[in-house]
């Protein structure tokens, strides 16, 4: 008999305000697992669905267990709420007292040694007579876990357990639930990775959902085996960068770019057209950039979109035959391409392949200062400090000194965003940042790419195929087709 549970294609509604959206997950009896992810992203829902709650739309879930114990937030918000209804009770003026502590701990006890031996570790001998309702949140969270503990559940739901206890208690916590691995699965929610106990088996990683209605909803991304090492630290290194905030270093007065003028755009393109011999590929464009309009520019193979970048960054041919403005600069007017490059940080899959030398991860950040591939003079103190502030941000400090061909491609992707970010660019130019990067990289690298548009004054000009790998926070779309 199958005794894992399965969630397939699963599509579930909660209370209309909130759905998670096409599910896939398996848990095999011998594993635990933790639950993390972003804000907002369905975490306490999954865990939830695994206790029973919530509407399916779509899908099914099999072999659920038939004596689940979840505790959450919102399950000890639910049982305060019973208590409370008890001071409707007015009935012949009497005024409910509100159930004792002892009746809640042991309302579906099935070991009352644990139970007896966990009131005595967790501090609540003297309270057993005391009203619920008047626990602090603290001494509530420790019945609410006494209580699950001693149903002998066949699965054991825990949403943040650690939160709200004193070091004493989470620890003896901790002691007792490693004490029962091998009798009891286990789901943790977590929003702190620094909390996961050693037993855990795997993680499920949730994100927010795309979602153009009016309902929140989140996705279980990915998941992971603790005993892959890779992934594993690939992960903690997302949810590092999903959980800190951007704050881009300053850069010191010899590396500051000059100031462009604040009433003009960064790109204005007027009826421009790319043309091969009789092979018209952009015809009449139109497009213009405003300072803090991100963009993303799509479009299929042959579209024009390689092009339309080089007309920005001046590497096109057909510069001077077009009417175009970048950078307070109208081209064709005795401007050096070096001018309009030093207003471009650009990341493309090609830069990648050219970045061949062999140099150290900090160095490669400090390059971006000269527009260089690799360092050909000495770096400054100060540089160094803002290519390690950058790397502490990547979550990558422990490789300041790593050679950067040694790195894995995500990694060298995410340290060539930084590079194209660390002289604060008014444009950067992302073309196809996540091809050829598995999932878990990608995730990386659109993390970064969410953080840059949400915490800098760069501009960012996303350019990609795949729908799928929108970016929170750019709402201008230009797509390009292909011409027959």
């Amino acid at each position: 008999m199958d005794s894992n549970i399965h969630l397939n294609q699963l599509t579930v509604d909660f209370n209309e305000d909130f759905e998670l959206n096409d599910i896939h997950w398996t848990i095999q009896a011998n594993q635990h697992w933790v639950i993390t992810g972003s804000n907002g992203s369905g975490k306490s829902a999954l865990a939830a669905i695994l206790a029973g709650i919530g509407d399916i739309k779509h899908g099914a879930i099999t072999g659920l267990p038939k004596r689940p114990a979840i505790v959450s937030f919102e399950t000890q918000a639910e049982l305060i709420a019973r208590e409370l209804k008890k001071d409707d009770a007015d009935i012949m003026d009497v005024i409910s007292e509100g159930t004792p502590v002892h009746e809640i701990l042991f309302e579906n006890c099935r070991d009352v040694d644990l139970a007896n031996d966990l009131i005595e570790k967790f501090g609540l001998r003297e309270l057993q007579e005391r009203a619920f309702r008047k626990l602090s949140t603290g001494e509530t969270r420790k019945v609410m876990l006494i209580r699950a503990l001693c149903s002998q559940p066949d699965l054991l739901i825990l949403d943040e357990p650690f939160d709200g206890l004193d070091a004493n208690t989470l620890s003896m916590l901790q002691n007792h639930l490693s004490s029962i691995i091998n009798t009891t699965p286990m789901v943790l929610v977590l929003n702190r990775f620094d909390e996961m106990p050693d037993f855990i088996t795997h993680v499920a990683y949730m994100e927010k959902s795309h979602n153009d209605g009016h309902i929140d909803s989140g996705r279980l991304a990915l998941t992971i085996d603790k005993e892959d090492k890779t992934a594993f630290e690939e992960l903690a290194q997302l949810f590092h960068l999903k959980t800190t905030k951007l704050t881009i270093p300053d850069i010191d007065a010899a590396n500051q770019l000059p100031e462009l003028d604040s009433d003009q755009p960064l790109v204005r393109l007027t009826d421009i057209t790319i043309k091969y011999d009789d092979t018209v590929i952009v015809d009449k464009l139109n497009w213009t950039i405003e300072k803090g309009q991100h963009w993303q520019l799509s479009g299929p193979n042959g579209s024009g979109k390689t092009g339309v970048l080089s007309l920005i960054t001046g590497d096109h041919p057909q510069c001077y035959v077009n009417d175009i403005f970048v950078f307070g600069f109208q081209r064709g007017n005795g401007e050096s391409i070096w001018q309009i490059k030093q207003f471009i940080g650009y990341v493309s899959t090609s830069l990648q392949w050219e970045y061949r030398v062999s140099t150290s991860c900090r160095n490669v950040i400090i390059s971006g200062l000269h527009d260089s591939i690799g360092m050909y003079t000495k770096a400054s103190d100060g540089q160094k400090k803002i290519a390690d502030t950058w790397l502490s941000l990547l979550g990558m400090s422990d490789r300041a000194d790593q050679p950067f061909n040694k790195l894995s491609y995500g990694d060298q992707r995410l340290l060539l965003i930084a590079r194209a970010m660390v002289k604060h660019p008014p444009l950067l130019i992302l073309d196809e940042p996540c091809l050829g990067l598995d999932d878990m990289n990608r995730q990386l690298v659109l993390a970064l790419i969410e953080k840059i548009c949400a915490g800098s004054e760069t501009t960012v000009l996303y350019v990609n195929h795949h729908a799928e790998d929108k970016i929170k926070g750019i709402e201008n779309y230009l797509a390009l087709k292909k011409h027959s």
